[in-house]
């Protein structure tokens, strides 16, 4: 029996591609001598779409440029069935170009190149079902702008921030100073767009400001500048499920060296292989039980009003001595899934991707089983004659 081809998506343009990269390969290992026929689709730095079987071993990514060398370009398209392929696209008089029926695709992408809805854009195109938030929830997710109106439209507290973009910079560089200095020093500069903590710094003088403002738009154009929450304690948590029905994973405190967690704190470390599982954290959380709830609740809450799905992380900021937290972001495709969150509560790592396999493939099912079209006479040849007369009229 023909195994079904499960399409592992990552890579991208994006700052976090490396990060990407691990997540798939710790996804193919999890699902190896699976059910699943595992065809990787790594998308390069560049924005080129490839696909063979050495994009499933880590140790081809040591050269990103001499990888794609080895690889065989492909794409999405249609077979003769009317199926969604990923083909491959060979050159040469002796290449012959294979096609995989996409049965479903893992997305295991981070940061702007695929997190942000674009691919997710791709796969409603080609009418595939895929794993993870759509393309509104991903997108809004990716938003740290949006997605913090939104929270405090729900009653969920977000810090006090402003944002700009880098024309505003240019122009009132001293106007938007004064404007971030409002809420007063330690202030934290952030790209809108992005993840990993990349481009992210803790400042504490008007110097340090602009040095962490000019640094942060070499990775974004938008860039948002909150009032650090001192003394500071980041929680985490994960949701598993849809809009209609989820669950929340135990809390967990992330420990880092620095004020915030820095993208070395998250994937540098001596197991860095590992992703965002090598991180060093407290699991479950050394916090009391009333706190825990009320952090599972409001990730659930924010999970809905995001219309997620699959799997998410949700990162609060709490203020160590009053318990007051605050949104800090939303994660539609967290680092290595959050599976270290999940496995308290029983989920093998390849428990937490079938789930997320079987969430989109229902998804996926409800989505067709609507009317996905409406039959109207609109374009018959009366009612074509009657838009040309109604040109002429003008």
């Amino acid at each position: 029996m023909n195994k079904k081809n499960l399409v592992i998506a990552f890579g991208g343009i994006s700052p976090e591609h490396e990060v990407s990269v691990i997540t798939a390969m710790q996804a193919s290992a999890a699902l190896s001598s699976s059910e699943y026929n595992l065809v990787p689709l790594y998308i390069s730095k560049s924005g080129r779409w490839f696909t063979g079987k050495s994009l499933l071993e880590l140790e081809s990514f040591k050269d990103l440029k001499e990888l794609e060398k080895g690889c065989i370009p492909c794409l999405f398209t249609h077979n003769d069935l009317g199926q969604t392929t990923l083909k491959t696209n060979k050159d040469g008089f002796f290449s012959k170009s294979e096609s995989f029926p996409v049965y479903a695709v893992l997305c295991a992408f981070h940061g702007s190149g695929g997190e942000n809805g674009a691919f997710q854009g791709v796969c409603e195109t080609y009418n595939v079902p895929y794993t993870g938030s759509g393309v509104m929830g991903s997108s809004v997710g990716m938003d740290k702008v949006t997605a913090k109106a939104l929270c405090e439209s729900a009653g969920i507290k977000v810090t006090e921030g402003t944002d700009f973009f880098e024309k505003e910079w240019v122009e009132n560089e001293i106007r938007l100073i004064e404007k971030c200095e409002e809420p007063g020093y330690p202030l934290v500069v952030k790209p809108v767009h992005l993840g990993s903590s990349i481009g992210v710094e803790v400042v504490k003088n008007r110097e340090q400001l602009t040095m962490a403002v000019e640094t942060a738009f070499r990775y974004d154009a938008h860039l948002l500048v909150e009032k650090a929450v001192n003394p500071l304690m980041e929680i985490n948590c994960s949701v598993l499920g849809t809009p209609q029905a989820c669950i929340s994973s135990v809390c967990e405190r992330p420990l880092g060296k620095e004020e915030l967690l820095s993208f070395k704190d998250k994937y540098m470390s001596e197991s860095g292989s590992k992703g965002m599982a090598s991180a060093s954290r407290v699991i479950p959380a050394d916090i009391d039980e009333k706190l825990s709830d009320q952090l599972r609740t409001a990730s659930k809450t924010i999970f809905r009003l995001f219309g997620c799905s699959g799997v998410a992380r949700l990162d609060f900021l709490v203020n160590s001595n009053t318990g007051e937290y605050y949104f800090n972001e939303i994660n539609t495709i967290p680092g290595s899934f959050s599976f270290y969150l999940w496995k308290e509560s029983g989920f093998s790592f390849r428990d937490l991707l079938n789930e997320m396999i079987a969430i989109a493939l229902e998804q996926h099912k409800e989505k067709n089983g609507r009317i996905q079209s409406y039959d109207t006479n609109l374009l018959s040849e009366k009612a074509v004659t009657g838009i040309k007369g109604a040109k002429g009229s003008k």
